[in-house]
């Protein structure tokens, strides 16, 4: 994009592209699912949110460029916003055909959600008359247009008022989205009123809504040194301070972890526990995929191994025999167990890579639930019908199980602090290296005398150990198992969370769980956003389209992986001085 002119070939393209999103995100019903939810009291609904949240993306995206280094910047010009207002137009345009397709034929046989009460949601309107289908038109090309326009025009502003005017409504939304968690945190200190003064069935007040903004709209603007504060007394130059203040801050988040079941509820605390067992197996994952380069489609056979293994030792009902031992004594048999299925998987996979690795795992994980389901090994897992009362996690006192979902988050958080320390330990050890060295090139590692061999099966084995201990919780905490529990929809969303978290990073493992299992939910399992239930693995999808696209090492990536994908970037203008001259390399002159 030139001063005074853009490409309008890619405006139109952009245009197209919003028009698809528009469609096909009303098309599948998230309008009429998410209207009844308010975002801003009588302002904005979930519905209209999901509909035309990209809108105001792609007019700023249509004029973004890269700049190399060693270029000067485009010069930002109104014609930005005029191509953000094309692009929302486009996108209008195109969405109220789609209004004029429903309201003119029936689809619902096809696309069952194409219906009247979608048609009636788009005009604003409770009647389809033709006239109103005229203003319907109206209101939607103009709104696209305005928020595309709206993208345009942060071209417009410095970067430092553009992350201020980004920040403040996203800062909205996420206060209006966490209702259930501000107002259950508000209710343990006894301040019901307040929320009622903050939220409105479900949605947030005007004015804690601009109170809200306006915060963020300062916190973004500050300076980078005023940010890191925190940062800095943590990593004092003193050692001495330093670790002081380490101890103290993680006094600190220790309490406040510790609290946090108690504080935020039994609902709230449900779905910690149910991601800390997702963790658990991600943080498994992670040591075979992240750290030693093997494509593991079939893990949630480990997790089945653990389970059932701990089931048929405890449970009563066992179909194979009775030992009714308390869920301790099963840890022993659980990690033996999910060493041999380490073994059993790794041992056949030795010589494969990529692809075909990928399948035979897969392969291994149908194996395992389809023997469990089948009728031959009935008399000794129960088939179809699982193996049921299985007893809780006894303490002396009292007997821990789903119903008390604070300590079995307990349990599941010194599970995963024992599995990261774990990970970190193996990492910075001789296996780990081994593991690198592995991933980055298995052919060099055995060149340089690493014993492949020995390295693959060590990182099965650990990862499926850490895999087994998660499945004897989680046969604990639900009291009953079955085959349809361990799925391969399993296998691949703890990889999901690994590849969006961060392949290879601990702490990014863990806000990949946090993000994606914690906000909308397992597989079958509620998350803290459950409007988003029926779409969760639409959204899942997205994710990871857009994460392989634009960002491939993940939200919080190993600093190695990163270097690795974006190796191009940081070499493609070596031959440039920060002048942008010529260099020599022989004689280092420009």
């Amino acid at each position: 994009m030139t001063r005074g002119v853009f490409d309008l070939r890619k405006v139109i393209r952009a245009g197209l592209i919003v028009a698809v999103v528009l469609s096909f995100t009303a098309a599948i019903g998230m309008v009429e699912e998410f209207d009844e939810r308010m975002i801003i009291d009588r302002l904005l609904s979930l519905g209209f949110l999901a509909l035309f949240w990209y809108v105001p993306v792609a007019g700023y995206k249509v004029g973004d460029e890269p700049v190399l280094e060693g270029m000067e910047a485009t010069e930002k010009t109104p014609s930005h916003v005029l191509a953000g207002l094309i692009v929302g137009l486009i996108g209008g345009a195109g969405l109220f055909v789609l209004v004029l397709i429903t309201n003119t034929l029936d689809l619902r046989d096809v696309f069952t959600r194409l219906s009247p009460k979608l048609v009636q949601l788009l005009t604003f309107s409770d009647s389809i008359t033709d006239p109103q289908l005229a203003l319907g038109a109206v209101a939607l090309i103009g709104i696209s247009g305005a928020l595309g326009a709206a993208g345009g025009a942060l071209h417009l502003v410095s970067a430092k008022l553009r992350r201020r005017i980004i920040a403040a409504p996203v800062a909205v939304i996420v206060f209006a989205l966490l209702e259930d968690v501000i107002g259950q945190i508000l209710r343990s200190f006894g301040l019901t009123s307040l929320v009622r003064q903050l939220y409105r069935d479900g949605a947030v007040r005007i004015i804690p809504a601009l109170v809200v903004g306006a915060i963020a709209f300062y916190l973004a603007g500050r300076e980078r040194g005023e940010r890191s504060r925190l940062r800095e007394l943590v990593q004092a130059a003193d050692p001495k301070v330093r670790t002081r203040n380490s101890l103290i801050a993680g006094a600190v988040i220790g309490a406040m972890v510790i609290a946090s079941p108690w504080v935020l509820g039994s609902l709230l605390s449900e779905i910690l526990a149910t991601t800390g067992i997702f963790l658990l197996m991600a943080l498994g994952l992670n040591i075979v995929v992240g750290f030693a380069g093997l494509l593991d489609l079939g893990y949630v056979a480990f997790f089945a191994v653990g389970a059932y293994a701990s089931a048929v030792l405890t449970s009563p009902l066992s179909p194979f025999f009775k030992p009714e031992w308390p869920w301790w004594y099963t840890l022993p048999v659980v990690v033996v167990v999910g060493v041999f299925a380490g073994i059993m998987v790794g041992t056949p996979v030795i010589r494969l890579r990529g692809d075909y690795l990928a399948i035979v795992t897969l392969g291994f994980g149908e194996i395992v639930r389809i023997t469990f389901l089948s009728d031959a090994a009935a008399p000794w897992f129960g088939g179809a019908g699982g193996i049921r009362q299985i007893p809780g996690i006894p303490l002396g006192f009292d007997t821990v199980s789903g119903s008390d979902p604070q300590y079995i988050f307990y349990f599941a958080l010194a599970l995963v602090l024992l599995s990261a320390w774990v990970s970190h330990a193996l990492l910075n050890s001789r296996v780990g290296r081994a593991w690198t060295a592995m991933r980055e090139d298995e052919s060099v590692a055995e060149v340089m005398g690493i014993d492949t061999v020995k390295s693959k099966l060590s990182a099965f084995v650990v990862g499926a150990v850490l895999a087994a201990l998660g499945g004897a919780l989680f046969s604990a905490k639900l009291g009953s198992i079955f085959p349809t529990s361990f799925e391969l929809l399993i296998s691949i969303v703890i990889l999901v969370i690994v590849i969006v978290g961060g392949m290879g990073n601990i702490v990014g493992v863990a806000v990949g769980a946090f993000v994606l299992i914690g906000v909308l939910g397992g597989p079958r399992q509620p998350g803290l956003l459950q409007e988003f239930g029926e779409f969760k693995l639409l959204i899942y999808g997205v994710i990871l389209v857009y994460m392989m696209l634009q960002r491939p090492e993940g939200l919080v990536p190993n600093v190695r992986r990163q270097h690795e994908l974006h190796q191009d970037e940081l070499t493609q203008d070596a031959w440039l001085d920060k002048s942008g001259e010529f260099v020599d390399e022989a004689t280092g002159e420009a």
